[in-house]
């Protein structure tokens, strides 16, 4: 039970393999020719990345909505408070919070995380909390934050529906 021939020539024939190997060894030979006399600006391209490719330039308007209504607090303010469940870490950096750092406080399901770490997490579109998904938005403040929504995106009503 095998193959008569080799696998690969059922598949490629030699000929073909051969041609592939010079074609590879000639494009080789090109680039460091190129790199050789100076084009190697024309190669490869000098690329500028954003200093912050985490925060996007024009955040997602829920986003802004959101954070507003969550409240940013300092850990001490927290752990005085009695909040935060026991949190001693941010469990989407996973670094320990420090006395100093800001925080915000989900107040729906009273988790707590680093302000940048859910800042991120907004501005990907995600309006649950990363650890239990519940929403970001109280339901006792649903109606208000769709209302803000709509006046901010511009529509003004929706009484056709």
């Amino acid at each position: 039970m095998g193959f008569p021939v080799g696998y690969t020539e059922v598949f490629l024939p030699k000929l073909f393999i051969h041609i592939l190997s010079l074609l590879g060894l000639i494009r080789a030979l090109t680039l460091a020719l190129f790199r050789f006399v100076g084009f190697s600006d024309f190669l490869e391209p000098e690329i500028s990345y954003p200093e912050n490719p985490d925060s996007p330039e024009n955040p997602i308007l829920s986003a802004v909505l959101i954070r507003e209504l969550l409240p940013v607090m300092r850990f001490e303010e927290v752990v005085a408070g009695g909040g935060g469940g026991g949190d001693e870490s941010c469990t989407v950096c996973l670094y320990e919070f420090e006395a100093g750092e800001e925080i915000r406080w989900l107040t729906n399901c009273r988790h707590i995380f680093h302000r940048s770490c859910v800042d991120r997490w907004m501005d990907h579109d995600r309006n649950t909390c990363p650890l239990c998904r519940t929403p970001f938005v109280p339901h006792d403040l649903q109606d208000e934050f769709n209302q803000r929504l709509w006046a901010a995106s511009g529509v003004s009503s929706i009484s056709g529906l």
